[in-house]
Formats: C-alpha cells, structure tokens, sequence
C-alpha cells in the first residue's frame, strides 16, 4: 500500500498532535479481520493434546475463536471489530462485522471455548496475551451501549470471568515478571487485564495487578532500553512496563517513577527507540517489528499523556512510529495482515484505552 494513501486516508492529525483514525480508514482496516475471523487454515494452535478428542478441526473446541491464523490474533479481532462498531456507527460493511461478530460470540459457543481451559494440560493456554486481549474484547462489548453489545457482553462474561480468577491465582504464584517482547510480557498483558477490571467493578482482580505491579517494578531503574529491540519483538519491555505502571501509581509519583526508569525519554532530543525495520514481511516472526512499531507508539502516546515534561518530544516520537508502520499493515502478505490491523487500531484510538 503507497504510504500516501495511508498518509491521507488512514487518519488525519489533531490539533494536539495525536493522530485520528478516519473513517475511511477503519473501513480499509475492518476488512482484514473480516476475510480471515471465519477462515479455519491456516492456524497454528498451542493447545496440548490430552487424548484423541483434540485432533480434530480447530473450529470444533475454538467455535468462537477458530479464524485469522491462532486463537489470540482472531479474538483482538474481533475487539478491533466491535471497537469500530462503537467509533464509527454506520460504517461500511457494518451489516457484515455484526453478522459475523453475532454468529461467533454465541453462548454456547463460549461455553464451548471454556471447556479447554478447564483441561488439566491447558489450563495455562494463552497465557498471558490471549487471556488479556479477551479481557479486552469485554472491556469493549461492556462500553457499547447497544442491545447486540450487551448480549453479547452476557455471552462473553463467563470467559471473562473464568480468565479473572485465572490471573489472580497466576499472579499470586509468580515469583518473577516475564520481561520479554512477545506474548508472554507481563506488563502487557496487565495492562490490558487492568483495564478491564476497572470498568468490570472487578475489584479482586484490580487489587491483585496492583499488588503484582508494584512488587515487580516500582523498584526498577535504568530500563536498558539499549538492548531493544530483539529481534522477534512486537513489545517493548521497558515501555510496556512503563505504560502500566501510569495505571497504578499516583500521578505525582508516576512523574518521579517514569524519570528514573526511562531517562532516555526526558532528554532534549531523544535517541532512544529509534524506529525498527523489517526486511521481510512475509516472515511471521520478523513482522514482529511492525507490531513493535505499533505497540511503542501506543505506550509513548499513554506516558506522554501522563507527564508534564517533554511531552512534544514523546509525542513526537509516538508519531513517527506510528506513521513508519501504517503503510504496511495492508501488506498483501497474511504473515502480517492476520494481526498488525488491531494494532494499528489500538494505537490511533489511544484515547480510548
């Protein structure tokens, strides 16, 4: 895709910097979930086969989850599907996402979904993103208000619930924080699970991410932010982290906090977190840097939001970032297009997370 388009019709810039999705281009993104929610193959699953029962089509124990390559891509899917539902009434091909958003988050289908991870060898499936991003879904489904969203919500809720007291009991037995830039980030996916349980009243669930939150990194300094990015990476460790932690500190604190942890971010002209460069994209891990793009730039945008110093210079950078990947989330190439559109939402509808 020429980066003109995506320049002039993918989002326009706002009077204080951030950058808008346009309906043009939510309509441009809707369409990559879309072709692949409902496509069973290719996928790549990571569920433990316990006996014979499993080897069998995916869509039979992911009848909700099933599309879009593995079980996490298809369920920020479907967030970023409802999420432009709810930006954009009335968008193109509107009839087509509730049809299919509709025929996939059925109760019995999440049901269905629960099964697997009452499964001794799968409890720990999808842990930590994929729990997150269903967190996620339901945090939206619960903010629209709309008849479908809250049958849907009513649908979703047993999942979500059954993940919440997952993640509580997860986190009261790590000893350790996961600081890795792929599915397993701990800030992350704590960041994502934080805000649902803010706007699900969830207090257990909200209680145990702060306490988790503040023993593994109220404490950190000096994030080495030289040593990224990996070269798989779609997170940034020391930005993931230090987006959630503007979740759970004070605002005055998190001033001291973010000062101390990403120095980096507070000089006249910041190097660090130079945009990264991909120069494969049908490379699965390799695309990774795209998302990485995506992902910084969403976290620069939630700390620039949350500071009083060097604001331009952060937003500044987000934007960069953001604008380096936009071109090429509409790839062609399915090693990307699977999951690179919901980022690319999250992060220009920053606002709203």
């Amino acid at each position: 895709m020429p980066a003109s388009f995506a320049q002039q019709a993918y989002y326009t810039r706002k009077s204080n910097g951030l950058l808008d999705l346009t309906a043009q281009g939510a309509a441009h993104l809707a369409e990559l979930p879309l072709r692949c929610m409902q496509q069973e193959f290719p996928y790549k699953t990571g569920v433990v086969f316990s006996d014979s029962s499993l080897v069998t089509h995916p869509k039979n124990y992911h009848p909700a989850f099933y599309g879009c390559f593995d079980w996490h891509s298809s369920v920020h899917g479907h967030w970023m599907l409802v999420r432009l539902l709810k930006s954009f009434p009335g968008m193109a091909k509107e009839k087509e996402v509730i049809s299919k958003l509709s025929q996939n988050l059925t109760a019995n289908n999440i049901a269905q979904e629960q099964q697997l991870f009452k499964n001794k060898e799968n409890k720990s499936f999808e842990r930590i993103y994929g729990w997150s991003w269903l967190l996620q879904l339901q945090r939206e489904l619960l903010t629209w208000n709309d008849p479908l969203g809250k049958q849907l919500a009513a649908n979703v809720q047993p999942l979500a619930t059954q993940f919440s007291k997952a993640y509580i009991d997860f986190l009261g037995k790590l000893v350790y924080p996961i600081r890795v830039g792929e599915h397993t980030n701990l800030a992350f996916g704590l960041s994502l699970a934080w805000d649902y349980a803010v706007t699900a009243n969830d207090t257990a669930l909200q209680n145990a991410i702060r306490e988790a939150a503040l023993r593994f990194y109220k404490a950190d300094k000096n994030c080495p932010v030289a040593w990224e990015p990996g070269g798989y990476d779609f997170l940034s460790p020391c930005l993931e982290e230090a987006d959630l932690m503007r979740r759970v500190l004070p605002a005055k604190e998190y001033q001291q906090w973010i000062k101390a942890f990403v120095p980096d971010l507070f000089k006249k002209d910041i190097t660090a977190f130079k945009v990264a460069q991909v120069k494969d994209i049908t490379d699965g891990k390799l695309v990774h840097l795209y998302g990485l793009n995506l992902s910084r730039a969403w976290c620069l945008y939630g700390i620039a939001r949350h500071t009083t110093e060097n604001r331009e210079a952060i937003l500044q950078l987000a934007n960069q970032h953001l604008e380096a990947a936009i071109p090429h989330v509409a790839s062609g190439d399915y090693a990307g297009e699977h999951w690179l559109a919901s980022f690319a939402v999250y992060a220009l509808t920053t606002e709203n997370n």
